[in-house]
């Protein structure tokens, strides 16, 4: 595991995307196709904004995977993790090959055939982020580590839907659905490369858990140690309770 501290949030987002177009640049390069898998939420902000941004990636030869979605959300509510994808990713990059989570209809059939999708050909990087439970996706701990299902519907813990409220996509708790559609941990972890990307002061003691404590469910991010290629991009707050905090680094 490669960790990549910066002195703010900014700046993580925009050397992650830097690495990120690399990655897509060479891929497109050598094998003419890339699939991805992208996440949401208020950390990804900056880091899709410069991707999206980015000249010279060949987007109509990217194929894209949802990473959850919430049971039951309309496309239309300000937190549907569709319209976070279609309106910072997928309009904004002219991505025309991607495959959205609909929660609103049969979920174990939605799983079913996404998972059939996405099982047909290698993923070649994912972008992730860790959440402030230590979730990995919407696997909230204790992950399920074993299920081979590329996809499941998952019950979300209390910790992860007072993180929704506080990033301010639900006035209240009682507006959080209770389920969500979620990429398995196996899955993710199928995939060649991972950039994982972690901002904000909030998710130091998940990033401590997850970075240098054991590999437990209780901590689902915990298994990126058992990847062979990921990087995972701090800032100085998220990064704050490392015991072996990497030498700040800078942006070019």
């Amino acid at each position: 595991m490669k960790i990549q501290v910066y002195q703010e949030r900014n700046e993580l987002g925009v050397a992650a995307a830097a690495t990120a177009a690399g990655v897509l640049k060479s891929c497109i390069t050598q094998q003419s196709h890339v699939r991805i898998i992208a996440a949401t939420g208020a950390s990804q902000f900056k880091f899709l904004e410069s991707l999206t941004s980015t000249p010279d990636i060949d987007w109509s030869k990217v194929e894209m995977f949802h990473l959850d979605e919430y049971v039951g959300l309309p496309v239309t509510h300000p937190a549907s993790f569709r319209k976070y994808l279609l309106e910072r990713l997928i309009h904004r990059a002219g991505i025309e090959n991607y495959h959205l989570l609909d929660g609103e209809r049969d979920v174990v059939g939605v799983c079913e055939r996404t998972g059939t999708l996405i099982s047909q050909a290698p993923i070649d990087v994912a972008f992730v982020g860790i959440g402030e439970n230590g979730h990995l996706a919407f696997n909230d701990p204790p992950a399920d580590f074993q299920t081979e299902k590329p996809y499941l519907v998952v019950n979300l813990d209390e910790a992860c839907r007072c993180q929704q409220v506080g990033e301010g996509w639900f006035k209240n708790m009682d507006e959080v659905p209770k389920q969500a559609i979620s990429m398995s941990i196996r899955q993710i972890m199928k995939t060649k490369k991972i950039l994982c990307i972690v901002p904000d002061l909030r998710k130091a003691l998940a990033v401590k858990n997850c970075l240098e404590g054991s590999v437990v469910p209780d901590a689902p991010a915990s298994i990126l140690q058992q990847h062979p290629d990921v990087t995972v991009f701090l800032d100085t707050a998220s990064a704050s309770l490392l015991n072996n905090r990497p030498p700040i680094t800078h942006a070019d």
